[in-house]
C-alpha cells in the first residue's frame, strides 16, 4: 500500500510538474517613434524577452506593432533597424512585424508614390486597434 500512495503522489507531483513548464507569453512591442533609439530598444526588448523565456523552458510569441513615425522602422533606405530586423526574422520564428495601413496610406499619399515595406512586415488595418486586439487576446503590452 505505501508503494501504491508514493507511486500516485509521486505521478501527482511529475504531472504538476509538466503542466508548469512549458507555458507560451505574448507580447506586443509598440512602437510610434521615428527614433533610432526607441526602435533598437524594441527589438532588444524582444531578444531579451525571448532569451529569458527560452532559458526557463517557456515559449514566447512576440508582435512589434508600428504606426506613425515609427512606420519608418519597415522602410527599407530609411529604417536605422533594417538589418537587425532582417536577421531577428531569420532567427526567431515566434517573432513578427505588423505595420500599419493607415499610416502606409498616409504616407503614400504625401510621398505622391507607394511606399514599399520590407518582406519582414505585414500590413494590418490600424496600428492601434492590432494592439488593441492583441491585448484583447491576452498579449502583454510593452512601449519601449
Amino acid at each position: 500500500m505505501k508503494k501504491f500512495v508514493l507511486g500516485a503522489v509521486l505521478a501527482g507531483v511529475m504531472a504538476t510538474g509538466a503542466w508548469a513548464e512549458g507555458m507560451t507569453h505574448h507580447v506586443a512591442i509598440h512602437v510610434d517613434q521615428n527614433d533610432p533609439q526607441v526602435m533598437n530598444m524594441a527589438l532588444n526588448n524582444a531578444q531579451n524577452v525571448a532569451n529569458y523565456y527560452a532559458s526557463v523552458g517557456d515559449e514566447v510569441v512576440i508582435e512589434v506593432v508600428a504606426y506613425g513615425p515609427g512606420l519608418n522602422m519597415y522602410v527599407p533606405g530609411k529604417s536605422p533597424v533594417a538589418d537587425r530586423i532582417s536577421t531577428m526574422s531569420l532567427e526567431m520564428n515566434n517573432l513578427s512585424f505588423a505595420a500599419c495601413g493607415n499610416t502606409l496610406r498616409a504616407m503614400s499619399a504625401k510621398a505622391g508614390h507607394d511606399i514599399i515595406l520590407m518582406d519582414e512586415a505585414t500590413v494590418v488595418p490600424s496600428g492601434v486597434v492590432r494592439l488593441i486586439q492583441l491585448q484583447e487576446e491576452g498579449y502583454a503590452y510593452v512601449r519601449p
